[in-house]
Order: structure tokens, then C-alpha cells, then sequence
């Protein structure tokens, strides 16, 4: 079995309630920030939308510089309205799982190294980058956003059962 069949069920999966979260931001609210050391919602929620984006960076490079010497940074503009950011995730998990697809065994297990200007950061093969720099990575942000919502008293939609605002069956 190839790895990338092994990862797709759990991929689509967290992508399925990602985008639930997602859908529950309120432009209007797109500048709350719970704590001055917090990031406003509309940059988390860019976060979040834009992480399966390193699915790509991971299995097509195996060198990347969030800061390159004699070049412009990593950046990520915050969306400005619901339906960008929904729109974002949405093209980014198609991309991401694409990229899943085509990934062979032997390119799970080639080395991923992060630098930041020039300087290495971390490296792990790519298989152990994917499950937590990116699909672990995305749980922890979709957590914080869902404690956003209800900080701001949106319905939290269900994700791993029913959630105190929904029954029924979870999303995905």
C-alpha cells in the first residue's frame, strides 16, 4: 500500500472539518484577538487556510527558506472576507491532497529541511513533516480557531463528536 493511500482518509477527513470551521468566521469578527500575545482572527484563520499549502512546499522541495538571504520573506496576507478565506482552503486542500496522490513511498521517506535566513531551522523526513508539521499542525490551529468562535459566540460546529452548540453527525 502506498503511504499517501494511508493518508487520505484522515486527510480528507480533517480537511472536511477544517472547512467547517472555517465557514464560521464572521468577517465582522475578523479582527478579534483574545490577548495582545494572540494573533487576530482573520491572520490565524489565513493560517489555517493556507497550511495544506506546505504539502506542496514538502513534496516538491526538500529545501525551503521562510527567509531567504537577497530575497523577500514568507508571507501570508490575511483573507478579508469569509468566502476568501473559504475559498483559500478550499483550492489549497484540493492542491494539497493532489500532491498527496502523486507522492510516491520513496518520496515520503526523503529528508525535508526548513531554513530561515540561510540557517536551518529543523530537518525530518518527509513523512514525519506531512503528520505533524502540516495534518498535526493544522489540528492545533483549527483547536484554537474553534476556541475563538466561541469566544465570540459563534456555534462551534461538531468535529470530533457533537460539539455543545450541534448534534448530529460530524462534518467531513
Amino acid at each position: 500500500m502506498k503511504i499517501s493511500e494511508s493518508l487520505l482518509p484522515e486527510f480528507d477527513q480533517e480537511a472536511g472539518m477544517t472547512k467547517s470551521v472555517l465557514e464560521r468566521c464572521p468577517t465582522e469578527k475578523f479582527n478579534f484577538q483574545p490577548h495582545a500575545k494572540s494573533w487576530e482572527l482573520a491572520k490565524l484563520a489565513t493560517h489555517l487556510a493556507n497550511l495544506p499549502t506546505w504539502m506542496l512546499i514538502t513534496m516538491k522541495q526538500d529545501v525551503f527558506d521562510l527567509a531567504p538571504p537577497g530575497a523577500p520573506p514568507y508571507k501570508e496576507e490575511s483573507a478579508k472576507t469569509t468566502a476568501e478565506l473559504v475559498e483559500k482552503f478550499v483550492k489549497n486542500a484540493a492542491d494539497a491532497r493532489a500532491a498527496l496522490v502523486e507522492a510516491s513511498n520513496e518520496d515520503f521517506m526523503k529528508e525535508w529541511t526548513m531554513l530561515n535566513g540561510g540557517q536551518k531551522v529543523f530537518s525530518m523526513p518527509k513523512m514525519i513533516c506531512v503528520r505533524s508539521f502540516i495534518m498535526n499542525h493544522s489540528v492545533f490551529h483549527r483547536g484554537q480557531l474553534s476556541v475563538y468562535l466561541r469566544m465570540i459566540d459563534v456555534p462551534v460546529p461538531a468535529q470530533y463528536g457533537p460539539s455543545a452548540d450541534e448534534t448530529g453527525v460530524m462534518p467531513g
